[in-house]
């Protein structure tokens, strides 16, 4: 049994996390820490487990094998390396950091410690990726040239229950977050098609302000890859009712995702595809099975650099009003 910290409830897919492990019989709670230490106190309550205000003295504590970092992500690289310097293997929330430079530090924190990280990308284990990947290794779809995918809901919508919307009014800091809706909603569509197109070549992006916080609610990028492909990725706080889609559009078909339908359009015809792969680990259980038996994730550090510099190169596009190049 892995005996893990929790760092921080910061972001919302904390709880998630914690039930996660509550779920898995490698992981257990040990530990709660946080930056705020009111917060962290009533989560360590709730979680029957002790609050420790010092980071150093959980990072020192020989018990404690991993940590969960749910911390403001302009804290994730100065965390993430201290985790690794103490020999902790590491789970964290998207994004890993805010530039595609602190991520390579960090991978080198990591390596040189010898422990595992995973970043949380939980749309890559499921049934309906697996199937859109094998469709294009398979060139069900013929050669891909065109895609879109989006991912909304309507956490910054005013109501009267929470006239701020759902989301916590930190999310909408723009020194913490480092961005808005792209930077925290928009990995999943930014991900999923680094994954299928391969490398991002050149970014064109435009946020909106629709609600007038310091981070953008809504965002549209157009992101042209390596070999040729482009994609238009959206993603949105202010659509209620907003299903997930993911297109792909190739040269001999095309592959329409939407919700839980999966319709696959080539020469043969137009079907219903309902023979998915088996979905894999929760990217929770792929950390944990890291550390116990060295198996390798499915999620990569690619994975998490090419998130993050996708994000660097919408944020630069969308303040110059300018198409720019993906940097690593």
């Amino acid at each position: 049994m892995i005996k893990a910290a929790m760092l921080s409830k910061w972001h919302v897919h904390a709880v998630d996390y914690a039930r996660d492990i509550h779920n898995s019989s490698k992981v257990e709670i040990a530990m709660v820490w946080d930056e705020d230490k009111e917060r962290g106190v009533k989560w360590a309550n709730e979680l029957g487990v002790p609050f420790e205000a010092s980071l150093e003295a959980v990072l020192g504590n020989p018990e404690i094998k991993g940590v969960v970092v749910d911390t403001p992500t302009n804290m994730h690289k100065e965390v993430i390396v201290k985790a690794a310097e103490h020999g902790k293997h590491i789970f964290t929330e998207k994004v890993l950091a805010l530039t595609a430079a602190d991520c390579k530090e960090i991978f080198k924190a990591v390596e040189e410690a010898g422990v595992s990280l995973v970043v949380s990308m939980p749309r890559l284990s499921t049934d309906y990726y697996l199937y859109a990947e094998k469709a294009v290794k398979e060139g069900l779809l013929g050669e891909v040239k065109n895609a879109r995918c989006r991912v909304a809901h309507n956490g910054s919508v005013p109501t009267e229950e929470n006239p701020q919307g759902w989301l916590p009014a930190h999310f909408y800091n723009a020194e913490q977050c480092g961005g808005g809706a792209l930077i925290d909603l928009g990995a999943h569509p930014i991900y999923l098609m680094n994954r299928l197109a391969g490398k991002p070549k050149e970014v064109s992006a435009h946020f909106d302000f629709v609600y007038g916080k310091e981070v953008e609610d809504q965002a549209s990028v157009l992101v042209t890859y390596e070999n040729g492909a482009t994609a238009v990725l959206e993603t949105s706080f202010v659509s209620f009712g907003s299903p997930f889609s993911l297109e792909l559009y190739g040269t001999e078909g095309c592959l329409l995702i939407q919700d839980g339908k999966i319709e696959l359009r080539n020469a043969e015809g137009v079907r219903i595809v309902e023979n998915l792969p088996e979905e894999l680990p929760i990217p929770m259980e792929q950390w944990a099975d890291a550390i116990l038996s060295d198996a390798a994730p499915f999620i990569t550090n690619e994975d998490a650099l090419f998130l993050t510099a996708v994000n660097e190169a919408a944020i630069k596009s969308n303040a110059e009003k300018q198409r720019v190049s993906v940097e690593f």
